[in-house]
C-alpha cells in the first residue's frame, strides 16, 4: 500500500478545482490536416470545453513554443509485463514472481506509460487477470495510469504462441494448458475460451492466429487457427459485442484472421500483396508494432536471444518496413500499437518516428495514435481528438511535430479525465 501511495504522489496529480486554459504556440485536433494557431483548449469538469465558454475567473497554463495534442493511444501494450532485455532474465521473472509483485510492477509500469503521453491504451495479452484489475484500479482512481482496455489471456491453439507464453512460462509440468489459460482447440472451444475471457472481464478478444518471435516452439510465419475456429472466435466476440484482435506475423494466418472479420492485425511482418489488399478492402486495421522491431534489434545486437528466437527476430524485423511502406502506399488503414515490453516501457512514442520514418506523413502519423485508435478501439464518442464534450486528455510536446516528428518523445504536459498527471511548466 505504501508502495502504491508514494506511485501516486510522485505523479504530482491534481485536479483542477476550476476551469482552466491551456494554450501553446499550436494545437492539432487529432481530425483535421490543419494546425490551429495559437493553440487553446478549455478544461472544465472532466471534459473538453468550446473555447467560448472559458470564464474570466480560469487558470490559464501558458506552454510557449509547444504543440496541443489529443492524448495518445497505444494499441498494442502488455502494462503486466516488465520488459527484460535478456531472455533468459524474462523467462525466470514469469516464473518466479507472484501474481501481487507483478500487479505492483504493472501499476508502476502504468504511471510510466501515462506520463509518456498515452491517455489510453489497448492491453492484448496477460495473466491472473492482472490487466483487468489494473484497469479497474486506474479507473477507480487507486493508481494513475491510462484508460485501459484489456483482453485477460489472449486466445490460441495448443502449442502455439499463446500457449508458449502461458502454458509453457506459468504452469508446471504435468498439468496441460486449457481455456482457463487462453488455450483452445476447434470451433466450440473457441467460442468457450472467448465466454471465458469475456466472464472474467475483457473489453477485447485477442487470438495468436500465426507462431510468434518470442515462443520458444513455433516457426513465426506458419498459421495456427484453422479457418473454422478464427470464424467462431470472432462471431462469438462480435456477438458479445466484444472487439478482436490478431496476432499474425505471416500472410496465411492473418487473411484467415481478416476473413473471419477480425478488426485488426498485430505485428503483420509478413504480409503479402493479398492480405494487405483484402485488408483495404474489408476495412481492416494494420498495427505493425514496429517499437516492437526496435526492441527486438536492439536485443539482438547484444545477443541476448537464444538461436532460435534470435533466428525469428532477425527474419521478421527485417521483413516488417518493406510490408509497412506497402501498407501505407495502399492506404490500409493504419493504428498506433507499439508491444510495450517487447521494449524499455515509456519509449512508446518513439511508433510515431518509425511510422514517418518508412514514409508516413507526420500528421497522418498523429492520427493513427489519436482518432484512428480510437474508432479501433471503440471509444470515439470518449477520445481521440480535441472535442468539445469529449474527455480532457490532452497531451503538450515541446516544438512542431510537423516540422520534426521526434518532439513527440518530448512530452511537457499530460491531463487525463481533467487531472494534470504532468507540468513542465510549473518547474
Amino acid at each position: 500500500m505504501r508502495i502504491l501511495l508514494a506511485a501516486f504522489l510522485a505523479c504530482s496529480a491534481y485536479a483542477q478545482t476550476r476551469p482552466v486554459v491551456i494554450t501553446a504556440a499550436r494545437m492539432i485536433d487529432g481530425i483535421s490536416d490543419r494546425v490551429i494557431t495559437p493553440g487553446l483548449v478549455v478544461a472544465f469538469g472532466g471534459k473538453i470545453r468550446p473555447a467560448s465558454e472559458a470564464p474570466r475567473d480560469a487558470e490559464t497554463i501558458d506552454l510557449g513554443d509547444a504543440t496541443i495534442l489529443p492524448g495518445f493511444i497505444d494499441a498494442h501494450t502488455h502494462l503486466t509485463l516488465p520488459y527484460e532485455a535478456d531472455y533468459r532474465n524474462f523467462q525466470l521473472s514469469t516464473i518466479e514472481k507472484n501474481v501481487a509483485e507483478r500487479a505492483l510492477d504493472a501499476a508502476a509500469i502504468a504511471r510510466i506509460t501515462l506520463l509518456a503521453g498515452f491517455t489510453s491504451v489497448r492491453d492484448v495479452g496477460a495473466h491472473d487477470f492482472v490487466d483487468a484489475g489494473l484497469r479497474n484500479a486506474i479507473r477507480n482512481g487507486k493508481v494513475p495510469g491510462p484508460r485501459m482496455l484489456v483482453s485477460t489471456s489472449a486466445i490460441g491453439a495448443t502449442g502455439g504462441h499463446c500457449d508458449d507464453l502461458s502454458g509453457y512460462a506459468y504452469n508446471t509440468f504435468g498439468r496441460e494448458s486449457g481455456i482457463a489459460d487462453g488455450v483452445a482447440n476447434g470451433p466450440d472451444q473457441m467460442r468457450a475460451a472467448v465466454r471465458f475471457a469475456i466472464k472474467y472481464g475483457a473489453d477485447v478478444i485477442k487470438t495468436c492466429a500465426t507462431g510468434g518471435v518470442l515462443s520458444l516452439t513455433d516457426d513465426v510465419d506458419t498459421p495456427q487457427l484453422t479457418q473454422a475456429e478464427l470464424d467462431a472466435l470472432v462471431d462469438e466476440a462480435h456477438s458479445l459485442r466484444r472487439k478482436t484482435a490478431a496476432h499474425a506475423h505471416g500472410a496465411e494466418g492473418a487473411k484467415r484472421a481478416i476473413r473471419a472479420g477480425i478488426d485488426s492485425i498485430e505485428h503483420g511482418s509478413f504480409l503479402d500483396d493479398e492480405a494487405l489488399e483484402l485488408m483495404k478492402t474489408k476495412g481492416t486495421y494494420y498495427v505493425p508494432t514496429l517499437m516492437a522491431a526496435v526492441g527486438l534489434r536492439e536485443a539482438l545486437e547484444k545477443g541476448y536471444f537464444p538461436p532460435a528466437v534470435a533466428a525469428k527476430a532477425r527474419s521478421a524485423a527485417a521483413s516488417l518496413d518493406n510490408t509497412v511502406r506497402k501498407a501505407i502506399a495502399k492506404q490500409v488503414k493504419i493504428a498506433v500499437g507499439t508491444d510495450a515490453g517487447v521494449y524499455p516501457h515509456g519509449r512508446n512514442a518513439g511508433e510515431f518516428v518509425e511510422l514517418v520514418r518508412l514514409g508516413m506523413k507526420p500528421m497522418d502519423a498523429i492520427k493513427a495514435g489519436t482518432s484512428i485508435d480510437a474508432q479501433l478501439l471503440g471509444i470515439s464518442q470518449i477520445t481521440g481528438s480535441l472535442e468539445p464534450n469529449k474527455s480532457a486528455d490532452i497531451v503538450v510536446v515541446s516544438g512542431n511535430p510537423l516540422d520534426d516528428i521526434k518532439s513527440v518523445q518530448n512530452v511537457i504536459f499530460v491531463m487525463k479525465e481533467g487531472i494534470v498527471y504532468k507540468n513542465d511548466s510549473r518547474r
